[in-house]
């Protein structure tokens, strides 16, 4: 076999820092940056999507701020190992965040962010294009396949609470236009607190409509948790009572929880485009149709304080109209059910009513509602 002559550069202190970086590595079996740095203080790290991680998101931002950097001063700077400081800057190099200054081969210099990062940006923006591209052509396959789907395919049985919790926050991170939701008093699946799933849907524009039982209130603090929902833009409405859990995202899918009374555990149906899904839509038609606004503004309060009425009248009067009891309204409010009581009588004084029914009529002819 002809071998070829192998010749013996002359390594400059980074190159050799470098080589030792990559003996070091494999030695260590990982990269031990977490042993090192915390993020800079008042730096959130959100590069990730560009295809940097924490250690080199914080060399990049670190070496933004001065003229150049060597690995020992980044070091330094970051509080972390040289070897792994070097291997943070030969990676900015390779994305082409960092060059070698002209002062030093062993010294970098930053890339100014509105070349480098743009860039990155645009190669991850012509990814994700080639992805929701592929999505969409997944998409025509399954509806080809979705209209042929047979009596027992038309329904997916999910089993587990943490399954069922995945498929929750999937479907509502799939949405595209409406969410429609039937909360129940009872948590079956995740508490409306720790829906983060429901926060980014809104916050990108999805349409949420969502009853909720009006026993639910009984819980402490869950007139808080609706207020920042109709604060944040979703519609709210509470009946008496609901007969099931349940999800339909854009009205082509929904999700059924279910919960066994006997034993405690948590399922749930997914339910694809056919008459079932058709006969829940109209179900959430007619109960939504019936159910009783809750009356809050955009700022989170019972909107009706237009005619002077107090604040915390109006949104005793909003809570008295969802149906709630005066010991639930009292438990919302933190007041005592005496306190709510005396208020309302004073409400139906102040309009000469006789009875709560015709309170409630004087509100609505006063615009309190």
């Amino acid at each position: 076999m002809r071998r070829f002559p192998v010749r013996h550069p002359n390594f400059s202190p980074a190159d050799k820092l470098l080589q030792a970086t990559t003996a070091y590595g494999v030695l260590r079996g990982a990269r031990c940056w977490h042993d090192g740095p915390d993020p800079l203080p008042g730096e959130e790290q959100v590069l990730d999507v560009l295809g940097l991680d924490d250690a080199e998101e914080m060399a990049y931002r670190a070496l933004v701020e001065v003229p150049s950097y060597d690995a020992a001063e980044l070091a330094e700077r970051l509080g972390c190992h040289p070897l792994d400081a070097a291997r943070s800057l030969a990676a900015l190099e390779t994305l082409g965040l960092a060059a070698r200054s002209s002062g030093g081969t062993d010294r970098y210099v930053a890339s100014p962010p509105s070349v480098a990062l743009a860039a990155l940006a645009v190669q991850r923006e012509e990814a994700l294009r080639r992805a929701q591209r592929e999505i969409e052509t997944l998409t025509e396959v399954y509806r080809g396949t979705d209209t042929d789907r047979s009596v027992s395919d038309v329904v997916d049985v999910v089993r587990g609470a943490k399954a069922v919790g995945q498929r929750f926050v999937q479907l509502q991170m799939s949405a595209r236009e409406e969410v429609l939701g039937f909360v129940k008093s009872d948590v079956a699946v995740v508490p409306p607190e720790e829906n983060t799933a429901e926060d980014a849907a809104v916050t990108r524009g999805v349409r949420y409509q969502v009853l909720i039982e009006r026993s639910a209130f009984d819980r402490p603090g869950y007139f808080a948790i609706a207020s920042a929902s109709i604060q944040a833009g979703e519609e709210v409405r509470v009946v008496p009572e609901l007969p099931i859990r349940l999800l339909i995202v854009d009205r082509r899918i929904a999700l059924v929880p279910l919960m066994s009374e006997s034993d405690r555990s948590i399922g749930a149906l997914i339910v694809h485009r056919s008459g079932m899904l058709d006969a829940l839509l109209a179900l959430f038609d007619r109960l939504w149709r019936d159910g009783i606004p809750l009356m809050l503004g955009a700022d989170g309060k019972v909107e009706g304080p237009r005619l002077g009425l107090p604040e915390l009248d109006a949104r005793i009067l909003g809570l008295l109209l969802a149906g709630l009891t005066d010991q639930a309204v009292a438990n919302q409010l933190g007041l005592s059910m005496r306190t709510v009581q005396r208020r309302v009588r004073a409400l139906m004084d102040r309009v000469s009513a006789d009875t709560r029914l015709q309170l409630g009529f004087h509100a609505a002819r006063n615009n309190w509602l």
